[in-house]
């Protein structure tokens, strides 16, 4: 097995995991939600970017900034038609609102377009590198390029702008942020917006990368996203990150040693063992709630 070849390919498909978990775990920072449609939001943006590239003409990057753009758009609405009346409901009826949410996207897109699967047109030069032995395609590169932007553009906003303090007030204390004078229902709203841009992101990413996108096509990768989020503990952004890496090298290293119909089962493998060994995952704390 070429190591460094299979290390590349599981960086690409971690990339594509970190940004989609990015949204699961900013959502779950400020309001304890476990946005189950976030995947759905993955999906429809790499519908987006399908449209934008064959009925629109686009060129990739600005496929991929109107399918930012409209996801973001799509997540706000999300948030503020299901969401922003449960914030004070229990968990359990959020969650069940959130998987609802979730199933109505799915099957609204197959009530409009089918569930055929599309083949996602070619938009990115395919030129191979050769590495340390390792053959790079360009298209790799270049999504890896955009991926870590985009990382390092949300930790700007996240840590450098006044909405991203005013995010982590909110996630800190959302009373204590609200009477600090901060607008907690228009922070909620950007971090939806901001989450689901990185899921529209990542559903033109994969599009381009695997070529077939279809109305179901969230579910499996939402799954395993939010597994590399509570891997890296979830609420924490460079978990999420770190969390979304380390599932995809380790699936492309199980697929590699020969048990490739194992790759899915390894992801839910991770997911018992860190709730069994460190339930706080890799980048979280262990709080203890005071009854």
């Amino acid at each position: 097995m070429d190591w460094l070849q299979q290390l590349i390919n599981g960086i690409s498909l971690g990339s594509i995991y970190a940004l989609i978990a990015l949204g699961y775990t900013m959502v779950y920072g400020i309001i304890k939600l476990i946005n189950f449609a976030h995947g759905d939001v993955f999906m429809l943006g790499a519908f987006i970017g399908f449209f934008a590239i064959t009925r629109w003409e686009m060129g990739f990057i600005p496929a991929l900034i109107t399918a930012m753009i409209l996801c973001a758009i799509i997540g706000v609405i999300i948030e503020r038609v299901a969401y922003k009346r449960l914030r004070t409901a229990t968990r359990i009826a959020a969650l069940t609102t959130a998987i609802g949410v979730s199933f109505l996207i799915e099957y609204t897109m197959i009530f409009f377009r089918g569930a055929t699967p599309e083949a996602y047109p070619q938009v990115l030069p395919k030129t191979t590198i050769n590495i340390l032995g390792a053959n790079i395609n360009s298209q790799t590169i270049l999504i890896l390029v955009v991926t870590i932007t985009l990382m390092i553009l949300l930790q700007f906003i996240v840590h450098k702008t006044k909405i991203g303090k005013a995010m982590r007030a909110v996630s800190h204390d959302a009373d204590a942020a609200k009477l600090m004078g901060i607008n907690v229902d228009n922070t909620i709203s950007a971090t939806f917006a901001i989450g689901s841009s990185l899921a529209g992101a990542a559903g033109v990413i994969f599009g381009s990368y695997y070529t077939r996108i279809d109305p179901l096509m969230g579910v499996l990768p939402g799954l395993k996203a939010f597994i590399a989020a509570v891997l890296g503990g979830i609420g924490s952004i460079p978990g999420a990150m770190v969390g979304g890496f380390i599932l995809g090298i380790i699936e492309t290293i199980v697929s590699a040693i020969g048990f490739s119909l194992w790759r899915d089962a390894a992801a839910f493998v991770i997911l018992i063992l860190i709730l069994i060994l460190r339930p706080a995952g890799l980048f979280g704390k262990n709080i203890r709630e005071k009854v």
